[in-house]
């Protein structure tokens, strides 16, 4: 029996919506308990036969059965959320790419036909429903995407939904040209058309077993509307999460009329957490920017009367792939980083093999498009969300036996990583960075060279209490380093992480 002619079989067994579990994705993400990875549908598991890139028309693009191949794969690599980039249907008019881009929406109540297969008498709905389940059996919990923005399409058929401008022509946010900007109200009046829709998507989605959503760029819409959908959510399902794509960096709308509800106040309405600004770290010049990060995110998380989190957001599908931005050493150094800090690791497929995301095709001219756009668009660097495309995989074994190692460890150390004491360390070098974690008798230093250019010589890392005596087994990292009273001496390569184990005392 072939793989479609046995989930064909099943498929008809278990359309039941799942039972909710007392503690779901929210309590797991807000004991930063969850390791999270993003995945786009369309070529998560696609099958490019023929090497080129591109998955041509005679060629299996990516679908919610034929990414059940990959589930294995991904508990094994210790991930235990996905994020799914939007499901929904794509607009095809002013359109970017080949397929439209995932974030183009135009109907917020149905699956995305490009996700399914097509030839089973399987509803597109039930198929999606067989795709969490099976993440559910592996202890793999799901998260949707929610799109900010509609595509033109959906302002053609549906204009009370957005926002227009005096000539009461459709609104372009910044440079995304292929949506529109919806009309959310404000807190005051909100857009009781546009608060219904998304309704029916919570129903939606909830129908099929997600565990929660992901709001993009949900600082663009009024905190109450917010408010209304968590609300509407967490009276179904109060395990529902709520993760905002929002963070302290961004100061302004992507339009000027657009709403703009910072970070803090979605957290006030019921988000469960936000994307720390993570992200930056490619552009930080000194050490002191991420400790401040770090500490001000702890902070954060216990400024509200319920418990917060954070995601660790080092890199995205809005991110250029970290080897282009500074080398493997980078993606290692993100990875221990996202397994010894207090927060959510993030990551996107692609990420833990090292991908670089380029396509030899990108922005040439194409021979088939099923949008008004006729070359393959993408972004350089970044995983690809506009067109039928390879399946993301680079061939570092550097970064994946490193992705695969650090993400055992935190595993191994969830009491120690989720519970544990940060302290930052002094360094005598400001691309040093240093940070002991502890909880109870585990005691883990970990130390990093910013630099991604040049070599850190005879670093000095001040740790009250160490020995020349003290027994430090080292965890990753060259074990070049001597011990003084108080302090560890030690070079660093460019982009160069140290993780180390202190057996004889608490830090």
């Amino acid at each position: 029996m072939n793989l479609k002619s046995a989930l064909l079989t099943i498929l008809s067994l278990l359309f039941i919506v799942p039972a909710y579990a007392d503690e779901g994705l929210r309590t797991l993400f807000l004991n930063n308990n969850a390791v999270i990875c993003g995945i786009n549908i369309r070529n998560f598991n696609s099958k490019d036969t023929n090497g080129n890139g591109i998955i041509d028309t005679n060629e299996e693009n990516g679908t919610f059965l034929n990414a059940i191949e990959r589930l294995d794969e991904i508990k094994s690599s210790g991930v235990n959320v996905l994020h799914v980039l939007p499901i929904t249907p794509t607009g095809k008019l002013k359109a970017l790419g080949t397929a439209g881009s995932l974030y183009a929406i135009s109907d917020f109540t149905s699956i995305n036909p490009q996700i399914v297969d097509l030839f089973l008498d399987v509803s597109p709905v039930e198929q999606a429903k067989r795709f969490v389940y099976e993440c559910h059996k592996r202890g793999i919990m799901v998260m949707f995407d929610l799109p900010s923005c509609g595509s033109y399409d959906l302002f053609l058929t549906k204009p009370e939904l957005f926002l227009k401008d005096k000539k009461q022509l459709s609104i372009v946010p910044s440079d995304w040209t292929d949506v529109r900007l919806f009309n959310a109200g404000t807190n005051e009046k909100l857009n009781e058309d546009l608060l219904d829709i998304h309704k029916k998507y919570i129903d939606m989605v909830m129908d099929i077993g997600a565990d929660g959503i992901r709001a993009d760029v949900a600082t663009i819409k009024p905190a109450n509307f917010w408010k209304e959908i968590i609300t509407y959510a967490r009276g179904k399902n109060p395990e529902f999460l709520f993760l905002a794509e929002a963070s302290d960096s961004w100061r302004e709308p992507p339009s000027k009329y657009a709403e703009f509800t910072p970070y803090n106040k979605l957290l006030e309405v019921g988000f469960d957490g936000y994307y720390g600004s993570f992200f930056n770290m490619k552009d930080w010049k000194f050490s002191k920017e991420l400790i401040d990060h770090v500490k001000f995110n702890k902070k954060l998380a216990e400024a509200y009367p319920e418990p917060k989190s954070v995601i660790m957001s080092f890199t995205t599908h809005d991110e250029v792939s970290p080897v282009i931005l500074h080398g493997e050493n980078y993606s290692v150094m993100i990875s221990w980083l996202e397994a010894t800090l207090p927060f959510n690791p993030y990551f996107i497929d692609g990420f833990s093999t090292g991908d670089d995301y380029i396509y030899p095709w990108a922005n040439n001219k194409a021979n088939v498009t099923e949008t008004d756009d006729d070359y393959y668009f993408v972004h350089r660097g970044k995983l690809d969300i506009f067109n039928f495309s390879r399946k993301p995989c680079g061939n570092s074994e550097l970064i994946k036996n490193n992705f695969k190692w650090s993400m055992n460890f935190r595993k191994e150390h969830s009491n120690l990583v989720s519970k544990g004491t940060f302290t930052p360390l002094k360094t005598d070098k400001d691309k040093i960075f240093a940070y002991s974690r502890t909880y109870e008798n585990d005691n883990v230093l970990v130390m990093g060279n910013m630099d991604y250019s040049h070599v850190q010589k005879r670093v000095k890392v001040k740790v009250p209490g160490l020995r020349k005596t003290s027994k430090l087994n080292s965890i990753h990292g060259l074990m070049n380093y001597k011990v003084r009273k108080n302090r560890l001496l030690t070079d660093f390569a460019p982009g160069e992480i140290k993780v180390l184990r202190i057996d004889d005392f608490s830090l």
